[in-house]
């Protein structure tokens, strides 16, 4: 009787294992995370907000969350090979941006490497869609899953885990591009 017992404990243990494994790798392969915004001012204004680094921690959410991080920017001063490295606290991690495509006033492309808590690379872009004297923003980051990003979303999205930051972002965005200065 004993040996059914524990023979039975093993078999669900096992099969809940394999379920779960089953499970995690049916998990899409990548992600996209997205968050828009309508600013009340025109595009050069939310462009130079945006393809310039040294003006991210304006309006940056990780910036908030740690304001210590350490930052060191790198390469031209804006635009194409621009680079913005940080180490922060466990929150903000550890990380690198360079702008690899910037288009005035329409668009800016961004290689994102994550160094900590985990090792991964993402793209990050900015698309400024101009209405009148208006701007409409779209944040998106896009990436791959590994094996622990596709179990940590059984648990949470990333559009749960990153949504909000964007949103954040997209929002200080606009305040600041609404608040600053013409261009």
């Amino acid at each position: 009787m004993l040996k059914k017992l524990i023979l039975g404990a093993v078999v669900i243990v096992v099969l809940a294992v394999v379920g779960i494994a089953i499970a995690i790798a049916m998990q899409p392969d990548e992600y996209r995370v997205v968050r828009t915004a309508t600013v009340n001012a025109p595009s050069e204004r939310v462009f130079a907000n945006v393809n310039d680094f040294r003006k991210w921690d304006a309006w940056s959410p990780w910036a908030k969350i740690d304001p210590a991080m350490k930052v060191t920017y790198g390469g031209p001063p804006n635009g194409v090979g621009s680079t913005y490295s940080w180490v922060g606290n466990d929150e903000v991690g550890e990380g690198k941006m360079t702008i690899r495509e910037s288009h005035p006033n329409s668009h800016v492309k961004i290689d994102l490497e994550f160094i900590k808590p985990f090792a991964s690379l993402a793209n990050t872009e900015f698309i400024l869609k101009p209405m009148g004297e208006k701007t409409e923003i779209e944040w998106s980051i896009t990436g791959k899953h590994n094996v622990i990003s596709k179990a940590m979303c059984l648990v949470v999205s990333m559009d749960q885990l990153l949504g909000p930051d964007f949103e954040k972002g997209v929002t200080q965005l606009k305040t600041v591009s609404e608040s600053s200065p013409q261009q």
